[in-house]
C-alpha cells in the first residue's frame, strides 16, 4: 500500500521460490510486475500440523501468527466440548498466516483448514503420530515422547478448560495418539501451542538439519 510504480519488491510462493521484481502497474484492486532474478529456490515444507481448539479471536490470531513463524505446515482449528469459541473466521486466519509468512521471510504459507469437530478430525486422521497436550495426566514429557519422531506429525492443543473426559477417552483409544506432559505449570492454550511447537521443531522439525 506504500509502494508506487517503479518500486522494487520481492515476490514469493512455495512452488517458485523468491524473485526480485519491479511494480509495472498499480491499481486499487490489482498490480502487475516485471520479474528479475530468482533470489531463493523453493523450500520443501515438512508435513507438520497444529490442531488447535477454537480460542477467542485475539488469542487464536496470535497462535496462528506464531505457528506460521515457527514453520508449521498445516493448522486445523477444532471444536471441542469446552471450546470458548463456537466458530472460526478462516479467511481472517489465512490473512494472518500470509502476513506472518511475509514478516518471517518464509516462502510457504501454512494451510488453514476449516474448523471441524474434534471427532470428525480424528475420524479422518491418516495415522501420523499425534501428540496431545494432556494436563494433569501421568504421561511422558513432550521431549521424551518426541525423541523418535520425524515428520509427518501433529500436535493437538485443547481448550482453556481442558478436554472433556469423554474426549480424552476417545483420544486415548487411538493407537497413533501420544498424550504428553507440557510441564509443571498450567498454560494458556495459545502459550501451550507455541511452547510445544518450538520443542517439536527443535527435536523433530526443520530446526535440526537432517
Amino acid at each position: 500500500m506504500r509502494r508506487a510504480v517503479g518500486d522494487a519488491v520481492t515476490l514469493f510462493n512455495a512452488e517458485d521460490g523468491e524473485w526480485a521484481a519491479v511494480i509495472a502497474s498499480l491499481r486499487k484492486d490489482r498490480a502487475s510486475f516485471r520479474l528479475g532474478a530468482r533470489q531463493r529456490q523453493p523450500e520443501p515444507m515438512a508435513d507438520t500440523r497444529l490442531l488447535l481448539a477454537a480460542l477467542k479471536r485475539d488469542a487464536m490470531g496470535w497462535a496462528i501468527e506464531k505457528a506460521t513463524e515457527l514453520g508449521i505446515g498445516m493448522i486445523q482449528p477444532v471444536l471441542t466440548r469446552r471450546s470458548v469459541a463456537e466458530r472460526v473466521n478462516g479467511e481472517r486466519l489465512s490473512a494472518i498466516a500470509r502476513e506472518a509468512a511475509e514478516q518471517c521471510e518464509r516462502l510457504s504459507v501454512p494451510a488453514i483448514a476449516p474448523a471441524k469437530p474434534l471427532a470428525t478430525v480424528l475420524d479422518a486422521w491418516d495415522g501420523a503420530p499425534l501428540l496431545v497436550g494432556a494436563e494433569r495426566l501421568a504421561v511422558p514429557p513432550l521431549a521424551e515422547a518426541a525423541a523418535d519422531l520425524t515428520p509427518p506429525w501433529g500436535l493437538l492443543i485443547g481448550p482453556e478448560g481442558g478436554f472433556d473426559p469423554l474426549e480424552l477417552a476417545e483420544l486415548r483409544r487411538r493407537t497413533w495418539v501420544r498424550p504428553v506432559n507440557l510441564g509443571p505449570r498450567v498454560l494458556r492454550a495459545e502459550t501451550a501451542a507455541v511452547a510445544a511447537l518450538a520443542v517439536l521443531q527443535s527435536l523433530a522439525g526443520d530446526w535440526t538439519p537432517r
